[in-house]
């Protein structure tokens, strides 16, 4: 009986090690349900454009997302693994691992809801249908709507050169898009309106393309046959600019 008790402890002793191992080499499971995010939307509006952290760090937590670049150069959309910087062009190009952000946002999308709208909301509309889907309005939710829209209007900035200027006077310089009868994906976040400090409060869209070759920041949109995947998301990490100018602007 001694023997077989022994045996029987090796056993367990090894399946425990064997699942620790495997959950350790899976590392999703791990950032789950969590946002990522690089400084505050308040240290972004007082004129803190300049970060250090890379976009290769930004993908190790999340597939999804949105955000800018060092110097304010442009909008940044994370879709489906890859990250797109959106210039004053309007065009989408491909970031290099290398290039920084002073603020962004992403997690690895999984959805919790997904539903199927086969009619015609603006983005105010589109909005107000996703809020009564969801459970409660104190977490923050990841939100894709992709298909077919008759209208999307985006912008995007150009880049700054110091002494940077509030983001209220850089918007006063932004290059509007408008698209028409295209099929693409916006991709977003809500937040509660308790972290409108941290992260912009409510709805925050970025629009790209079917082709991944245009897009911007959305200001409008009407969405015709689209579908919504929202993701429910229970935790938030946050990692701040280590650099004089952060360190000096005004964040609330």
């Amino acid at each position: 009986m001694i023997r077989i008790r022994l045996l029987l402890a090796a056993t367990l002793a090894g399946m425990v090690a064997f699942g620790c191992s495997s959950l350790q080499a899976n590392q999703p499971q791990e950032n789950k349900d969590i946002v990522f995010q690089v400084s505050t939307i308040s240290a972004l509006l007082g004129g803190a454009y300049d970060g250090n952290i890379t976009y290769q760090e930004v993908k190790r937590h999340g597939d999804f997302g949105l955000g800018t670049f060092n110097h304010l150069d442009g909008e940044m959309i994370a879709v489906d693994g890859e990250v797109y910087q959106i210039k004053t062009d309007g065009k989408a190009y491909v970031v290099d691992g290398s290039m920084k952000t002073p603020f962004a946002a992403v997690t690895f999308f999984e959805p919790d809801r997904t539903v199927h709208l086969d009619g015609s909301m603006d983005c105010k509309q589109l909005e107000g249908y996703i809020d009564k889907m969801l459970p409660t309005k104190n977490i923050i939710y990841a939100i894709r709507v992709e298909g077919l829209f008759a209208y999307v209007k985006a912008r995007s900035v150009p880049r700054q050169a110091k002494p940077y200027p509030r983001l209220t006077e850089v918007v006063k310089h932004e290059v509007i898009f408008e698209y028409h009868d295209t099929r693409g994906t916006i991709v977003g976040f809500r937040f509660p309106t308790y972290m409108g400090h941290i992260n912009e409060a409510g709805y925050h869209f970025h629009f790209i393309n079917a082709e991944r070759s245009a897009g911007g920041h959305v200001h409008q949109c009407r969405a015709e046959n689209v579908r919504i995947g929202i993701d429910h998301l229970s935790r938030f990490h946050m990692t701040f600019p280590d650099n004089t100018e952060f360190y000096k602007v005004n964040v609330r």
